[in-house]
């Protein structure tokens, strides 16, 4: 019984002390990724809410000058928005050096967040 304890205390400490998966070929990429993808949860529910106020999704620069959001500048990254009368696509575009960094990230009106 003893044995079998330890087992399973080892098993859930090892699945801890695993290290943070990486994203891109440095430390600075993994940040800033993980950046990106809080900008888009922020800009996603933005949109939310302009859609739930207006009855419509809004274009970035509309979100920005109403003052719903601060999106804000990332080096290597730029944002655009795909919007219909139902439905929006924020999209993240990377445009920087690293070639192992995800080259589009998006969120769309369900807040489904997707790395291509």
């Amino acid at each position: 019984m003893l044995i079998v304890t330890l087992g399973i205390a080892l098993y859930l400490y090892m699945k801890q002390a695993q290290p943070l998966t990486t994203i891109g070929s440095n430390p600075q990429t993994t940040v800033a990724v993980t950046a990106v993808r809080n900008d888009l949860v922020a800009i996603a529910n933005a949109e939310r809410n302009s859609f739930a106020s207006n009855g419509k999704y809004i274009s970035l620069d509309e979100l920005r000058t109403g003052g719903d959001i601060t999106i804000p500048t990332r080096p290597d990254y730029s944002y655009s928005a795909e919007l219909t009368e139902n439905s929006f696509k924020i999209v993240a575009a990377y445009s920087g050096p690293d070639p192992k960094a995800p080259k589009h990230i998006t969120v769309d009106q369900t807040m489904a967040i997707t790395t291509e």
